[in-house]
Order: C-alpha cells, then sequence, then structure tokens
C-alpha cells in the first residue's frame, strides 16, 4: 500500500523559505510521477510542481517558476519541495501526490495517492 507522508510546513514572513518533504513507501516509485498541489480556503486545488521519478524531468506551474525546486532522493524515497521567495498568496495547505506516469501531470483527479497535506502559511 502507497503511503506519502508529508512534513516541513510552518509560518514564515513573506520573502522567506521553506522546505517541504515527502516520505513515500510501500512500492518502488522509479517510473513514477511525483506532483505538488495546493489548495487555499475557498480554493480549487491546485498544480504546483511535478517531477519524474526515473530521470529527474521536472515540472512547474507558472506561478511558482523560479521561486521553487523540487528534488527527490533515491536512497531515502523522498521528493522535496523547496520554495523561495515566498508571498502571502503561497498560503495553502501543500499536498505530496504519485501517479504511474507523466502524463497530464497537472490535473489532480489522475493522481492514485495523496498524502494528508502540510500547512504552509505566509505572513505579509
Amino acid at each position: 500500500q502507497v503511503q506519502l507522508a508529508e512534513s516541513g510546513g510552518g509560518l514564515v514572513q513573506a520573502g522567506g523559505s521553506l522546505r517541504l518533504s515527502c516520505a513515500a513507501s510501500g512500492r518502488t516509485f522509479s517510473s513514477y510521477c511525483m506532483a505538488w498541489f495546493r489548495q487555499a480556503p475557498g480554493k480549487e486545488r491546485e498544480f504546483v510542481g511535478a517531477i519524474n521519478w526515473s530521470d529527474g524531468f521536472t515540472y512547474y506551474a507558472d506561478s511558482v517558476k523560479g521561486r521553487f525546486t523540487i528534488s527527490r532522493d533515491n536512497a531515502k524515497n523522498t521528493v522535496y519541495l523547496q520554495m523561495n521567495s515566498l508571498k502571502p498568496e503561497d498560503t495553502a495547505v501543500y499536498y505530496c501526490a504519485a501517479k504511474p506516469t507523466s502524463t497530464y501531470y497537472y490535473l489532480p483527479h489522475l493522481y492514485t495517492n495523496w498524502g494528508q497535506g502540510t500547512q504552509v502559511t505566509v505572513s505579509s
């Protein structure tokens, strides 16, 4: 059974940084696409970024490109989301998700596995 566990959220001032972690377990993820989504109160869940576990290729939403970086540690079965230059509009619950392919990586309903989420709050 696939399990995803996020950590690293918290409260930070605008302009600051946070690193989120997603520890994955339950299967081999070598061919999987791992993604980060976020959901603010009253808004739909939105794509933040994704990474192909096999080759490390990354995808980003325009709103975070140049500020956020996704990486993976194969030995630890962990995916990271480094968030720099944070803005108040980045405030949301951040979720880690996984699916077998990277096709339509930006569509949340195609992801088969989700973590419980971690809150990120950016104060102005």
